[in-house]
């Protein structure tokens, strides 16, 4: 059995063989390199030296895939961002995703224009998203430090 490269190391060595280092650090490629990094990539995936779990997409797909493939790597991999720790920029957008009501409800609201009726399925959605939503871990609060005013904020 031969092991298959991950896709990180391939968006890794790819990058690093094409191109140039910036003085940050980073990575920073051209257009025409990242079309060699994506004919790279597009190339290992085809001679399945690259990793991939299941059935490889169509040629048009797996070209779109090894785009956003390069483009997520060079922001995530600390080898290639100059260090740099990846923050998402809109953490929780997924949340729900993968929640059967949410994904309905959700579908349901697209195809409304009504404003109120639109209103009305997002407090369900807000509702459910809070529902399935891990509890964050609450606070141990000293009452005894709390000035008066604020003491019977605490049950």
């Amino acid at each position: 059995m031969s092991s298959k490269m991950t896709q990180k190391e391939a968006v890794f060595q790819a990058v690093t063989n094409v191109c140039e280092q910036s003085d940050t650090g980073s990575y920073l490629p051209t257009k025409e390199e990242r079309a060699s990094v994506n004919q790279i990539l597009f190339e290992g995936f085809r001679s399945e030296t690259v990793a991939y779990d299941g059935e490889l997409p169509t040629d048009p797909e797996l070209k779109a895939y090894v785009s956003g493939l390069q483009s997520n790597w060079l922001r995530k991999d600390k080898r290639l961002n100059g260090g740099v720790q990846y923050v998402a920029k809109n953490p929780g957008s997924r949340a729900g995703s993968k929640d059967a009501q949410i994904t309905a409800m959700r579908g349901l609201l697209s195809t409304i224009t009504d404003s109120a009726k639109r209103t009305e399925i997002q407090s369900f959605i807000d509702k459910r998203l809070a529902l399935i939503k891990p509890a964050k871990a609450s606070a141990t609060i000293n009452v005894e430090d709390l000035p008066e005013e604020l003491k019977h904020f605490v049950s």
